[in-house]
């Protein structure tokens, strides 16, 4: 291979192009020196506090993961959503924003507590009081229905927290069995409010992406961007008649499927009963139309609910 020839030397543009990179670069370099000490602090404070159980993870997704650790001063069992931070995005996660803020402000039993929040540019750490189940794993352990007093006491609790949150002017939006934590004392917390949203009065308008989709209401469905606290009260609904029938009401593969479902169970309902329902972007005058049928009807409910139980659903759905 022949020797390769010297590099011309620098032209004076050149060089000072170097200069250029070399200052610009300097301050990024600072900085990132600066971020993996923000990382590092926030790691040792939390460590400083809090211990990780051996084998403590307890649920992973998008969001990041979730694991179980201990308090050092008390012992207390905790859990911690462990969120990573895009280094590209602009700092933390709207979702992560809203539900720190709006748990803040929130203290109820019914509600999951928020106890510590660390920080820094590459990591989120919240730290909630540590509930062992969830309703859906809760009824599927159980390999049998509720009994009739565990769903009044559950649906009495679930009631108050969404009360509690709706005073507060706090829509959840994702109110689903799993999103509803049962320690081992059947007390029931409502988790999950990275879909919250805090509402005010004339109401914005608001994604129609919210809620999964078999405890969506019907004006969501549709696709209105209107709505307030009525969406959760729906899921209200749907969650009570699961744990009654024990099976989701509406299990539909997609939003049309569903809607479906719902006109299937309750009668598709007409423009002299729901004013504004042909100007929901996604109806369709087309729709099947299905005869109005009761709770009565809809397998086990009234014997699991009671008659007080059936006059809720209908006021709720």
């Amino acid at each position: 291979r022949p020797p390769t020839s010297p590099s011309p030397p620098a032209s004076p543009g050149q060089r000072a192009a170097a200069r250029e990179w070399r200052r610009a670069s300097e301050p990024v370099a600072a900085m990132a020196e600066m971020h993996d000490d923000l990382a590092e602090e926030v790691r040792r404070s939390f460590n400083a506090q809090y211990e990780t159980v051996e084998v403590g993870l307890l649920g992973a997704g998008t969001y990041g993961e979730v694991f179980k650790s201990t308090q050092r001063s008390t012992g207390l069992v905790v859990a911690v959503k462990k969120m990573k931070l895009d280094a590209e995005d602009e700092g933390v996660p709207s979702t992560a924003i809203r539900e720190i803020a709006l748990l803040k402000e929130l203290s109820h039993e019914n509600v999951v507590k928020l106890l510590d929040v660390f920080c820094s540019t590459k990591k989120l750490l919240l730290v909630f009081e540590f509930v062992d189940n969830d309703l859906k794993k809760y009824m599927r352990s159980l390999g049998r229905q509720l009994s009739p007093n565990l769903i009044k006491s559950f649906s009495h609790q679930l009631c108050l927290g969404t009360e509690f949150c709706h005073a507060r002017r706090i829509i959840h939006r994702d109110l689903k069995p799993q999103n509803l934590l049962v320690d081992s004392r059947q007390r029931l917390k409502i988790a999950d409010f990275g879909l919250a949203r805090a509402f005010s009065v004339p109401m914005p308008k608001y994604t129609h992406e919210v809620v999964t989709v078999w405890y969506r209401p019907p004006e969501i469905l549709l696709g209105s961007e209107l709505y307030s606290v009525p969406v959760d009260l729906w899921s209200v609904g749907c969650i009570i008649g699961e744990m009654a029938t024990g099976q989701p009401l509406f299990a539909g593969d997609s939003e049309i499927d569903t809607i479906f479902k719902v006109f299937q169970k309750l009668g598709t309902p007409t423009v002299a009963e729901w004013p504004g329902l042909a100007r929901l972007p996604d109806f369709k005058p087309t729709f099947p139309q299905w005869s109005h049928k009761g709770w009565e009807n809809i397998r086990n409910v009234k014997a699991q609910v009671g008659a007080a139980g059936v006059d809720l659903l209908e006021k709720l759905m």
